[in-house]
């Protein structure tokens, strides 16, 4: 007796919520290190001396130059061919998806510390600053503001970006939808049913990232 489409929902949360749990924990781990890798690589980007800011350009160019996927089919297929190193499908996706989270904040970062009137800068140093006190006490938390609503909206395009994970293998939601609709392939409905769940999970891990980045953008624009 064939399944009902609210059967198969129901039978299918189980896997669907082991693939959001792998989504979540790739795209978790992802901001974590985009974030701390973003702020040394703005800081790069920003340095007076030429060999930073000449190495920290060329990382940006060739992460944003070549495509996600690409990168992806390099480190996991690539590698183990060209150097033998052999890295397991997660760590591949971690790694390319946190050097390319990296770069995006990294520039929000750049961009925020050179947005800053100058006059600062210069009125710290006249009052005896480090340069570590410098950024701490005077220019981070000015630019604070200015990077938190583009950040957060890196953050949301790393949690879809995520589901380019499946290419390699990661049992993330996406993989575990087309598990879910290979095993009931004579069901006419298990794709719309699947994958309409699958955009609705999305958009419930998205959203809320959305709205905020807005909140943030109102609320420091007054």
């Amino acid at each position: 007796m064939a399944l009902s489409a609210y059967e198969l929902l129901f039978r299918s949360l189980p896997q669907l919520g082991e693939g959001l749990w792998a989504t979540l924990r790739i795209s978790l781990l992802t901001i974590v290190f985009s974030v701390a890798g973003g702020i040394g690589f703005g800081l790069l980007r920003t340095s007076r001396l030429l060999l930073p800011r000449l190495l920290s350009r060329v990382i940006l160019e060739l992460v944003r130059s070549v495509p996600i996927l690409v990168w992806l089919f390099f480190f996991f297929f690539g590698l183990p061919i060209l150097f033998d190193i052999h890295l397991p499908a997660f760590a591949s996706a971690l790694l390319v998806l946190s050097l390319w989270g990296m770069t995006e904040i990294g520039e929000i970062v750049r961009g925020a510390l050179q947005s800053l009137p100058k006059g600062q800068t210069e009125a710290a140093k006249s009052l005896g600053l480090s340069g570590r006190q410098l950024l701490v006490y005077v220019l981070v938390p000015q630019a604070v503001r200015r990077m938190a609503p583009p950040a957060i909206n890196v953050f949301t395009r790393i949690v879809m970006t995520s589901s380019l994970t499946v290419l390699v293998g990661v049992p993330e939601l996406i993989k575990s939808g087309q598990q879910i609709i290979e095993r009931h392939y004579t069901l006419s409905y298990a794709s719309v049913v699947i994958y309409g769940l699958m955009a609705l999970l999305y958009f419930a891990l998205c959203y809320p990232l959305s709205v905020f980045s807005r909140r943030l953008e109102k609320r420091w624009a007054g």
